[in-house]
Formats: C-alpha cells, sequence, structure tokens
C-alpha cells in the first residue's frame, strides 16, 4: 500500500462525511412494488430500440431494449412479469425520459442474460464484446457505455479503479465491496487485461483502514495489483484529481492522455458478476441517507422502483418538509417529488431537512475560484449568465466544470454559485444546437 498526497491546497476540501449513519448496517434488500419502470436513457442518449411488446411475458435478465446510436447498450429487465407499454416520467437527470413499464408478478423468475466468460482464457477483444453486449455501464457518473475506454486503450500504465467515495453519506461502494469481494476481484483483473495495463492500483481513503486491509488480502499474490491510500478530501472522488493524486501527472480531455482509465469500483464488481454469473445490471445498491429519512440504510432494489418506495423500505420521512437530492449533496440533483425511478447509474438517495436561509450579495472573496478544483472562476463565470455575455461563459471554460458543488458549499454569502454555471453550461450547449 502506498500513501499519497500530491498538493494540499484550497482546492481540495475535507468534508463532514456522516457516513457512520449507514456503513455500519448491511445492505438491506427492498422487493418491486406491482410494477417497475426501467428507464429507457444510456448517457446522454434516450434513442434506444425497444426490443418488446405490450403484452410480453419476460424475466429477471430478458433483454428489452437496446440503445443503437454511436454505442451499443442493451438494458434488461429487473422483474418477471408482463410488458405494459411505456410511460414518459421525469428522470432523476431532470428531463422527461420514455420507460418501459413491467408489471410485477411477485415470481422473480431469471433467465441466464448471456453466458459466463472465464477471463482468465478470454483475449482483450472477447473480453471488450462481453463487457458491451453484457451491458456494463460506468456506476460512478453519467452511465456511459464502459466499454468505450476499453476498446480505445492504447499505452495505458494504470488502470485506477476508483473506490473513494468522497460524497457525503454515500457508504455504497464501501459496502458493496466488502459484500462482493470474488466479483469486485475478478472485475478489476479483467479490466487490468482489457486495458493491457502493467498495474492496477484501487484508490481507498486512508480514513477507511478496514477497507484497505480487505482489499489488500483479496488482491494478495496477484502480480501488478495495488492499493493506494489517498487523502479523505473532496473531490478525490473526480477521475482528474484521482489522476492529479496517484500518477502526478495533468491531461487536457481524458485520462488515456497521461496513460491511464479510471473505473469505479461498483462497476468493476457489475462486471465481474456477468463474468461469473452471466447476469447483468438489473438492480442497483444505493445508499439512502440523510437527517430526514428514518432508517438510513444501503439498499439494493431492481432498476425502475420508484424512489418514493424505496424511501418508504426506510422508514419514510421524519420531517414533512424535505429536499430530496438524487445522488449525493455535493453533485446530486434536487428533485421536487419522489416519483422518479431507480436507474443503473444512481448511487444515492440524500434526504435532508428543507432549512431555508437567506444568501447576501457576492463578497467578491475568491473562495470559490480558489476551491475551484477544475480551475475555473465561477464568480465570473456567474457575473456572465447575468448578463448573457456567451463569449465570456466559453472564454471563462464553463463547460469544463465538472459540478461537484464545491464553490456553493465553501461560499460565504450562501449563494448557489453551482447552479450558476449548470446555466452557462445549458446556454452554451443550446447555443451549439
Amino acid at each position: 500500500m502506498t500513501v499519497m498526497s500530491l498538493f494540499k491546497g484550497p482546492m481540495r476540501q475535507h468534508i463532514p462525511g456522516h457516513k457512520e449513519l449507514s456503513d455500519h448496517v448491511d445492505i438491506m434488500e427492498v422487493k418491486a412494488g406491482s410494477k417497475v419502470y426501467i428507464p429507457l436513457i444510456c448517457g446522454p442518449s434516450v434513442n434506444l430500440e425497444i426490443l418488446v411488446k405490450e403484452g410480453d411475458h419476460v424475466s429477471i435478465g430478458t433483454k428489452v431494449a437496446q440503445c443503437n446510436e454511436r454505442n451499443v447498450v442493451p438494458i434488461f429487465a429487473s422483474v418477471s412479469g408482463t410488458v405494459a407499454g411505456t410511460q414518459k416520467l421525469m428522470h432523476s437527470s431532470l428531463k422527461p425520459v420514455e420507460h418501459l413499464v413491467i408489471e410485477n408478478d411477485g415470481l422473480y423468475e431469471r433467465i441466464r442474460s448471456f453466458e459466463p466468460l472465464d477471463y482468465q482464457h478470454a483475449d482483450r477483444t472477447a473480453l471488450i464484446d462481453f463487457m458491451m453486449n453484457a451491458g456494463i455501464i460506468g456506476l460512478g457518473g453519467a452511465g456511459f457505455p464502459a466499454y468505450i475506454k476499453y476498446k480505445f486503450a492504447k499505452d495505458v500504465k494504470k488502470l485506477i479503479i476508483n473506490a473513494v467515495e468522497c460524497e457525503p453519506f454515500i457508504t455504497a461502494d464501501y459496502k458493496m465491496i466488502q459484500a462482493h469481494r470474488e466479483e469486485f476481484v475478478t472485475g478489476v483483473a479483467a479490466m487490468k487485461k482489457m486495458a493491457m495495463a502493467p498495474e492496477a492500483v484501487i484508490a481507498i481513503k486512508k480514513t477507511h483502514p478496514d477497507l484497505i486491509q480487505f482489499v489488500e488480502e483479496a488482491i494478495k499474490g496477484m502480480e501488478g495489483f495495488s492499493v493506494a491510500a489517498v487523502p479523505d478530501v473532496y473531490p478525490m472522488g473526480w477521475e482528474r484529481v484521482l489522476v492529479r493524486e496517484i500518477m502526478h501527472a495533468e491531461y487536457e480531455k481524458l485520462p488515456g492522455e497521461v496513460g491511464a482509465i479510471v473505473n469505479n469500483a461498483t462497476t468493476a464488481i457489475a462486471f465481474g458478476e456477468a463474468l461469473l454469473t452471466g447476469t447483468p445490471i438489473v438492480s442497483k445498491t444505493l445508499t439512502v441517507s440523510g437527517n430526514a429519512v428514518k432508517n438510513p440504510v444501503n439498499v439494493q432494489v431492481p432498476v425502475g422502483v420508484p424512489a418514493s418506495e424505496v424511501i418508504a423500505a426506510c422508514g419514510g420521512y421524519t420531517c414533512e418538509d424535505v429536499t430530496l437530492i438524487a445522488g449525493g449533496p455535493m453533485m446530486g440533483k434536487t428533485i421536487v417529488n419522489d416519483k422518479f425511478v431507480i436507474d443503473r447509474n444512481m448511487n444515492a438517495l440524500t434526504i435532508l431537512e428543507n432549512k431555508p436561509f437567506d444568501s447576501i450579495a457576492c463578497l467578491r472573496c475568491g473562495k470559490c475560484s480558489d476551491h475551484c478544483p477544475a480551475g475555473l472562476q465561477p464568480v465570473r463565470i456567474a457575473q456572465a449568465v447575468k448578463t448573457n455575455d456567451k463569449k465570456a461563459m466559453e472564454k471563462l471554460c464553463a463547460m469544463d466544470c465538472i459540478e461537484c458543488g464545491l464553490c456553493t458549499y465553501i461560499c460565504p454569502s450562501r449563494l448557489d454559485v453551482t447552479e450558476n454555471v449548470r446555466r452557462a453550461k445549458r446556454q452554451l450547449m443550446l447555443a451549439k444546437k
């Protein structure tokens, strides 16, 4: 194990984690209700081909849809039952999305979606094709197809597995690694082979010595595998910061420029499970936590179950006026109600007591710029938004914002600086259409 810290400074901030609310409780299984609603979306694409029709019987693992736009990504049924058509619902990405409705028969019949594959006897091309056909997506971000990183991999020096989980409240990765040791090790080893990387480095916060020891024991004797203990600062889980920390390198657009591939720990687990059992992503383990939910816990839930049912299984709300966030409190999106469903790349439901506060005018203190891990000037971007100056937004590199939320967190005026930068990004994207 190596202990690394490339730099100390305002661009990284320790944030109270509140991990103790859920990290000591076993993962709880939540069954689906009478219906599930499978989101027909993959990354930014909503152009999916539906492979079943109303009235068809499906089992857990039946391929029900596939994205054929640029990248191939299949989607599978999460319950057994009858297809009841499609319905447009608000997605956790804050846009309306078509959902495939399946009436749950309660039998939970499974089929093997594809044959398992022994990664040790498979070549790189076979593994990449397997990952594509299994529908493995990145489970730590926007849900892009995971196989793309490996298909075009070249001169990779390190495969970095991100088990940092730097957002407050979220402990799903922490619990999943411990519950799925074989799947995790299998997934990481197969990814290393696909990347043709001499090293696989598993990044874990140094404040988790128990997880570090667990993983070190799991990879003991495996050549080219190591654990890197990284500082408990935010946003250490952002791949650019992680590459800085582990490889002491900067890149312009993609980690591949400096010989790195970064994948989330739960992506490795999902891939490992697919290789070992022929099971695609039909359920999701996520953290339900915060000061306004009765029983904070990590839950395993079928994809497509409404958030309202998951929250009810955790004891419900503790007060009437809550802020419901799909994701963590820093990078998640605030949703107006709990009618949206659990998607494959959702890592948390954060439920906080809504405490209104007054903001004041910007103090020009510069803290948002000092703390920005992307090196931006959020306050100047916000000014450009107010004047609708798109040239200034572009010049200030608003599109480089990762929406980590640190500028809002650090702002002494209690301004939602991050939302202003999001607006700039939306305006620039609309201008390009």
